[in-house]
């Protein structure tokens, strides 16, 4: 029995090392939602394997003084956990990752490490091209005017 678990452990292990990377890009439009809806628009460049991903994203999102909504830019590299491939043109994953966040909002400004959560899925539309709907909760430092943002994203995403 122990062999057999043995077994199957190095070939899922030889499968992920064995399998050819996947990158994709993602161009994304949507809203942070934190304390007032404001318009978020970003950049997303990925490489994954079997089930696991890597991710490096910039997103930037607009300030609104008069709802005392901050603007926030982040910066993070992110891990996915994806399915294998797409599944009735459906590809879902789960992500989590940190980096670093600026928040502004008039003489208020403050940048550090934070950490954000979520998840989301790939649509399959023509050939590489697939629509990514995403939806991510970013943990900030203590300093930030809201320690959390919830942000939404649509976007297209190409897959190479």
């Amino acid at each position: 029995m122990i062999r057999a678990r043995h077994a199957c452990v190095g070939a899922f292990l030889l499968a992920m090392v064995a399998a050819p990377a996947r990158a994709d890009l993602t161009g994304f439009i949507g809203a942070n939602t934190t304390p007032a809806n404001r318009q978020t628009r970003g950049v997303a460049l990925g490489v994954g394997l079997l089930v696991v991903g890597f991710e490096f994203e910039y997103a930037s999102t607009t300030d609104e003084p008069t709802a005392l909504a901050p603007s926030l830019k982040t910066g993070s590299g992110n891990l996915l956990l994806q399915t294998p491939g797409a599944f009735f043109g459906f590809q879902p994953y789960v992500t989590t990752g940190g980096g670093m966040y600026q928040e502004e909002l008039g003489t208020h400004k403050d940048t550090g490490f934070g950490l954000n959560t979520g998840g989301g899925v790939k649509v399959n539309l023509l050939g590489p091209i697939r629509l990514r709907v995403d939806y991510r909760v970013f943990k900030q430092g203590s300093g930030a005017l809201n320690s959390t943002a919830h942000r939404v994203y649509a976007g297209l995403n190409l897959k190479f």
